[in-house]
């Protein structure tokens, strides 16, 4: 993370936001399982394996599977895209946002909800160099790590101010997790429309300002 400049990082974080936002989402139509936080469904399919909870099994599992097959695809596109893997990924984000807001729309709440999922895991490999992501925009866990890190290096004589790029990812998932949460109160998956027009922003801004390289 810390090979990127500052409008990588604030775009990073932007996307974070996304993130968060379509997770809300997803969390509070599913009842407690997640669209783009996997460390979370993990925990959720141990306690469901362990009652017995077929339904939740079922939902668990079949979330971590899309999610996955997101990665999967999204990788795929970037890879194609070479140096124009953000916008090319993030593109692909928003196709499938909007469809998902189209399916929510014709009744279809399920599959538009599954399509979230590939969403959130395609839209890792925003940040990906040699194979590896560079910068997990979904998940925070090892964001507040090395976040932490830096704040210990800061402490020994190190850069003080290298945590805020660490810290501004991880804000920027909590303000979209506050706004998608109350975009949901409002007016409910129609949320999911705000998503898909959002992400077309992010996708134009990333095709002016990134390239992968």
């Amino acid at each position: 993370m810390m090979r990127y400049d500052r409008r990588a990082i604030i775009l990073a974080a932007c996307f974070s936001g996304l993130a968060g936002y379509i997770d809300a989402l997803g969390f509070i139509t599913l009842g407690g399982f997640f669209v783009s936080f996997m460390t979370g469904n993990t925990t959720r399919l141990g306690i469901e394996l362990a009652g017995g909870h077929g339904g939740g099994i079922a939902l668990a599992g079949g979330i971590l599977a899309l999610f996955v097959a997101g990665v999967v695809l999204g990788s795929l596109v970037g890879h194609a895209a070479g140096r124009r893997r953000p916008p090319a990924v993030l593109a692909l984000v928003t196709l499938c946002l909007f469809v998902s807001a189209a399916l929510d729309t014709s009744g279809f709440t399920m599959p538009a909800i599954c399509l979230l999922a590939v969403a959130m895991g395609s839209e890792n490999a925003v940040f990906q160099r040699d194979g590896e992501v560079t910068i997990g925009l979904t998940y925070m866990t090892g964001t507040l790590v090395k976040m932490g890190q830096r704040i210990a290096g800061a402490m020994l004589g190190g850069p003080p101010l290298a945590f805020l790029r660490h810290f501004l990812l991880w804000l920027g998932l909590l303000a979209g997790a506050v706004l998608g949460a109350t975009a949901h109160r409002l007016i409910g998956l129609d949320a999911i429309w705000l998503a898909a027009a959002a992400s077309l922003a992010l996708t134009a801004a990333a095709a002016i300002l990134l390239h992968d390289g």
